[in-house]
């Protein structure tokens, strides 16, 4: 399960009245990824790039594109490494790479906090908010899905429709 749904779970129960704080699951997931994120920052800081001069890491990373992601690291650390931090996917890239490519800890990680604080404030409080509306949220998911049922059943009748006509067309022509 991704970190990110199970958060938003948490959120939501908290709002339902689940026996856990709003507070108390942002703080656990705030403090939970950054010290990952801290951790390996420093992991890769100490084995990264030794990695990444074998065979083998040479193949996954090779000296150009390593050489490319230090000077844009240098180049753009704050706000690269901020944006970066909120992107799906990237996110947990961010900081190994960060050390690889020779910043210290004191520049790289700031941002990395500040992008993640700010990054789970925002999906705790979305997935609290529909959890405390849930009962208006379920009432507009229950109208989408009425109407996208009604869109499927149009679609499938014309597509009856258009491939009924063309084999009839067919069968005619070749009569």
């Amino acid at each position: 399960m991704p970190a990110d749904a199970a958060v938003a779970l948490g959120a939501f129960l908290a709002a339902r009245g689940a026996p856990v704080s709003v507070w108390g699951v942002y703080l656990v997931t705030l403090v939970a990824n950054v010290s990952s994120a801290v951790g390996m920052f420093f992991d890769a800081k100490t084995v990264g790039r030794a990695f990444f001069e074998t065979r083998t890491g040479r193949r996954l990373l090779s000296r150009r594109t390593l050489a490319t992601l230090e000077r844009e690291y240098r180049r753009h650390h704050l706000w690269g490494i901020f944006f970066s931090r909120f992107l799906p996917g990237y996110r947990a890239l961010v900081p190994p790479f960060a050390a690889i490519a020779g910043l210290p800890a004191s520049r790289a990680l700031p941002p990395v906090a500040l992008a993640t604080a700010l990054y789970y404030a925002l999906l705790v409080f979305a997935a609290h908010r529909v959890g405390r509306s849930w009962e208006a949220v379920a009432g507009w998911l229950t109208q989408v899905s009425a109407a996208l049922a009604g869109v499927a059943v149009a679609a499938t009748l014309l597509i009856a429709v258009v491939v009924w006509r063309r084999r009839r067309r067919s069968a005619r022509q070749r009569d």
